[in-house]
């Protein structure tokens, strides 16, 4: 209750004894709380980026560089590092953004056709940048169950 009286006395209908008018911080710290979790539960089901699911290999290398990345999508339309580039510009581009770059990471849906996959390898091998394909490991626990 957002009101209570002193002394126990009755209360008058005007003037009387003194109301506390202190506002009640409790429900309003449950609120908080309850926001406060559901962000927390929501910011790791959120990802930011480019929608791409790389395909699943039995072993992944763990080599995580500052490397330009390339990104495919399943229409193949490419990305340097999410932003848009043309495909015949993509050494041009990686050269201006990445001067010291030697190998670049390319990042393709596991639905993207081949064509747009072969294009950018082609285009940065004549370019001469070591290609390292991006996949994700395939979940230990599915595979013991086929």
């Amino acid at each position: 209750m957002a009101f209570s009286f002193s002394n126990g006395t009755p209360r008058r209908r005007f003037g009387g004894p003194n109301a506390m008018s202190d506002i009640n911080v409790v429900p309003l710290v449950d609120v908080v709380l309850v926001l406060l979790i559901i962000f927390m539960i929501t910011a790791n089901v959120m990802e930011f980026g480019l929608d791409i699911q790389v395909p699943k290999v039995k072993r992944v290398q763990n080599t995580a560089q500052d490397l330009p990345v390339i990104s495919i999508t399943k229409s193949g339309e490419s990305y340097l590092n999410d932003k848009p580039i043309n495909i015949n510009l993509l050494a041009q581009g990686i050269h201006q953004r990445f001067r010291s770059a030697t190998a670049v990471y390319v990042r393709a849906d596991k639905e993207t056709p081949w064509d747009p996959i072969a294009q950018v390898v082609a285009e940065l091998g004549d370019a001469h940048f070591e290609v390292r394909m991006v996949t994700a490991p395939i979940d230990s626990a599915t595979r013991r169950r086929r």
